[in-house]
């Protein structure tokens, strides 16, 4: 049935079962016969891909957890916003006792509403993958790459460069990662300004990537966190 609810439905479920896909522990185990679980931190993302299986298997996992979050982000833009978008306008024209509820959806942005839980889906779907007993990777190639199409390419930019400029200045992903999610709710005030359930969304997703970094943020307060170049202190 097109009611705005469907689509705001689907575009939660749909990434969070594309950003579940556990491509780090499928890579592992298809094409190097280990479980990158076992591997290193444990973690099933690009940086302890690429300690654990090297730099081609990094850039698999890499290009895989990022394809999945980019697949999320479009199927948000162009498939379930513009639906709940026209699903919301047609409701506001109508008086049928069915849909008298949902007119104030259309008023919160149902658009916006989509994209922002597109974004949590695949993001939390990373992070709490159901195959994998609710564990997961640290979600950020996966919401990096939504936002590509959830803030556009400028705001994906500056996600970049603030993750880039954060490795730079440190040499700990971790910093970078951190940062990148950090700035993600102040970006979403100006992308989602007015939109404030969305933004919400989008904002506590953030900080559930910061907690996915909690041993990470121990570390750097001990002075322990691995640095790129440096001598692994943590297996």
């Amino acid at each position: 049935m097109d009611t705005v609810i469907t689509y705001l439905t689907l575009s939660f479920i749909v990434p969070f079962l594309l950003g579940s896909i556990p491509w780090g522990v499928i890579v592992s185990k298809l094409a190097f016969h280990k479980d990158l679980r076992d591997e290193g931190s444990g973690n099933i993302g690009t940086t302890n891909a690429m300690r654990a299986l090297g730099k081609v298997g990094g850039a698999a996992v890499f290009l895989l957890d990022f394809g999945k979050g980019v697949l999320s982000g479009w199927l948000a833009a162009w498939v379930f916003a513009p639906r709940a978008l026209w699903a919301a306008a047609e409701v506001v024209g109508t008086v049928h006792p069915e849909y008298s509820i949902w007119p104030p959806v259309a008023s919160l942005g149902a658009a916006h509403l989509a994209l922002a839980l597109a974004f949590a889906g695949c993001t939390l779907g990373h992070i709490f993958s159901p195959w994998l007993k609710f564990r997961g990777g640290k979600g950020i190639a996966v919401a990096a790459a939504c936002l590509l199409f959830v803030y556009g390419p400028v705001g994906f930019f500056i996600e970049i460069a603030v993750f880039a400029l954060g490795i730079l200045v440190t040499r700990c992903v971790s910093v970078g990662s951190i940062a990148a999610a950090a700035i993600c709710p102040l970006l979403g005030l100006y992308y989602f300004w007015g939109h404030w359930i969305a933004w919400v969304i989008i904002a506590a997703t953030a900080l559930v990537v910061i907690w996915a970094h909690r041993a990470n943020i121990q570390r750097l307060r001990a002075g322990t966190e691995n640095k790129i170049g440096s001598k692994k202190k943590v297996a």
